[in-house]
């Protein structure tokens, strides 16, 4: 198994897509303040640079095109997605949990 741990070129790429899928998150659904701003900014940047590796393999194994990038663009790729949807994930669930939480009658 390759060890990407210490490659500068492959954590720049995580910390870029991370942030850049975070401000377009943050772009598409404006926040009611500066502190979901900041948390949301940050969620973003955490989830991107966790998951990016995984989504970018996903992304790129879902749409064929995985011998024609590089191991930078699938992560820049990946870590973008991430961020973006981190957001609208933890929406969803607080949505689900709401409806389905305190009080409701099932």
């Amino acid at each position: 198994m390759a060890d990407f741990g210490n490659d500068p070129g492959l954590w720049a790429a995580k910390g870029i897509g991370s942030a850049a899928g975070a401000a377009v998150s943050l772009v598409y659904m404006l926040p009611k303040g500066r502190h979901e701003a900041v948390s949301r900014f940050f969620t973003g940047m955490i989830c991107g640079l966790i998951f990016g590796g995984p989504a970018g393999l996903w992304i790129v194994a879902k749409l064929g095109i995985a011998g024609s990038l590089s191991g930078t663009e699938v992560m820049l790729t990946g870590s973008a997605a991430a961020s973006l949807l981190a957001w609208w994930m933890l929406g969803a669930a607080v949505r689900v949990a709401e409806r389905f939480g305190r009080g409701s009658k099932l």
